[in-house]
């Protein structure tokens, strides 16, 4: 997990690519905790929130460009 400021100092390919595979993460953690199979559910949480942080520096930088 990554915190903003290692974000930020990512390119912008690099924060999509990493939010691919955040997504895909997500997925897999979903379909543990539907077969009751998830060690950790805190990890659902961390990954939302590393989505969410992504999401945040993308738009950042689309305002940034306006």
């Amino acid at each position: 997990m990554s915190n903003a400021s290692e974000l930020r100092e990512m390119s912008s390919d690099q924060l999509e690519f990493t939010l691919k595979e955040a997504r895909e993460a997500l997925f897999q953690l979903k379909f543990q905790a539907s077969t009751e199979k998830l060690d950790a559910p805190s990890n659902l949480r961390k990954t939302r929130r590393e989505i969410a942080r992504i999401h945040t520096v993308l738009r950042e930088r689309e305002l940034a460009k306006k």
